[in-house]
C-alpha cells in the first residue's frame, strides 16, 4: 500500500488483529517481514511488570516466541536494553559493535546466539516516546533472510523516516484499541458491572440497573478482580480502563 493508503487503513482499524495484519504487510513491503511489538504500562526500575499484562504482537514463529518471550530471553536482549534508555530508531549494528568490543554480558550473549540460530540477524528497533515513567513500547523490525545489516542501513537511509512515521502511527493506534491478554479476559457482565462502579454507582444501584441481586453483582465484580489479577474493585476499574476495556462500543 502507498503511505497515504496505509495510514488511512490503520487509523480506521477497529481491532488489533486488523491493524496488525495491515502493519505486517506494510513492513514486509520494505523488507522487514518479522516483527515483534511490545508494550507495558507497569514498568519499574527493576522490572517491566507482569508479562501477563504486556501487549505483545508478533509474526515470528512459535519456537522463536517461546524462547525469546516465554523463557525470558527478551529481558536481556541488547536492543531492548537500548530501547528502555532511548527513543527513536536504533540500528542493530550496535549488537555487532558490543560483541566486537566484548561488552556483552553472558545473558546478552545467549540472546545473541539464540537470534543467530533463528536468523534474526539484521534490522532496526524503534523505541516509542512515552509521557509516563511506567509505560514503554518498542518494536523490533527484523529484515528478511538474505539481507545484511549493510543492506538494512542503505534501506533506512533512503526510507527510514517513512518507516519511523508508520510505526509511530501504528503504536499510537494500538494504544487506542481494546485489548486483554487471554488470561485477562472480561465477560460482558463483568465489564458492565465495572462500568457502573466506575460511574460512581453503589452496589444497590448496580443491582437495580443490571436487574440482578447484590450478591450476583458482587460475584461478577469478584470474577473481574480475579481476571485482572487485582485486589480491589477500584484497581479493577483502573486496570480495565488502562486496557481500553471500559465503555466499549459493541460491534
Amino acid at each position: 500500500m502507498k503511505l497515504r493508503e496505509y495510514l488511512h487503513c490503520i487509523t480506521q482499524a477497529s481491532t488489533l488483529e486488523q491493524l496488525w495484519a495491515a502493519h505486517c504487510e506494510q513492513m514486509a513491503s520494505y523488507g522487514f517481514n518479522r516483527l515483534f511489538y511490545g508494550y507495558t504500562r507497569y514498568r519499574t526500575e527493576t522490572s517491566l511488570g507482569d508479562p501477563e499484562d504486556f501487549v505483545i504482537l508478533t509474526n515470528h514463529g512459535r519456537d522463536y516466541v517461546d524462547g525469546f518471550l516465554h523463557k525470558g530471553l527478551y529481558f536481556h536482549a541488547p536492543m531492548l536494553r537500548w530501547a528502555l534508555q532511548n527513543e527513536g530508531a536504533g540500528s542493530w549494528r550496535r549488537i555487532t559493535q558490543l560483541r566486537a568490543a566484548e561488552q556483552m554480558t553472558a545473558e546478552a550473549r545467549r540472546v545473541y546466539e539464540f537470534n543467530q540460530a533463528h536468523g534474526v540477524t539484521a534490522g532496526y528497533t524503534v523505541s516509542f516516546h512515552s509521557t509516563s515513567l511506567r509505560a514503554k513500547g518498542a518494536i523490533s523490525l527484523c529484515a528478511r533472510a538474505g539481507m545484511s545489516q549493510d543492506d538494512v542501513e542503505a534501506l533506512w537511509e533512503a526510507q527510514g523516516q517513512d518507516i519511523l512515521l508508520i510505526n509511530n502511527v501504528a503504536h499510537l493506534k494500538i494504544l487506542s484499541l481494546p485489548y486483554l491478554t487471554p488470561n485477562r479476559t472480561l465477560t460482558k457482565r463483568q465489564r458492565e458491572a465495572l462500568q457502573w462502579v466506575g460511574d460512581g454507582k453503589t452496589m444497590q444501584d448496580v443491582a437495580v440497573l443490571m436487574g440482578l441481586t447484590p450478591a450476583t453483582v458482587e460475584k461478577h465484580l469478584r470474577l473481574a478482580r480475579e481476571a485482572l489479577a487485582v485486589e480491589t474493585t477500584t484497581q479493577a476499574v483502573l486496570k480495565a480502563a488502562l486496557h481500553n476495556q471500559m465503555f466499549v462500543i459493541e460491534a
